[in-house]
């Protein structure tokens, strides 16, 4: 069963491709930090830290 996941997941990484950006959040109790990469898992830009709140979250959507 766990040869199954791992083998799905991997199929939907090898669909990301140059008109993909991923971001990642590292969630914490009062303050959130997002980082963006390309394709190729090379840093676009800043880490955007923002508050555990419905107008941080806003911010990121900025």
């Amino acid at each position: 069963m766990k040869f199954k996941m791992q083998n799905k997941q991997n199929q939907l990484i090898e669909k990301i491709s140059v008109k993909h950006l991923v971001v990642g959040v590292d969630i914490a109790q009062q303050f959130h930090v997002a980082r963006a990469v390309n394709f190729r898992g090379i840093v676009v830009g800043d880490p955007l830290t923002f508050k555990n709140n419905e107008e941080g979250f806003a911010s990121l959507l900025k």
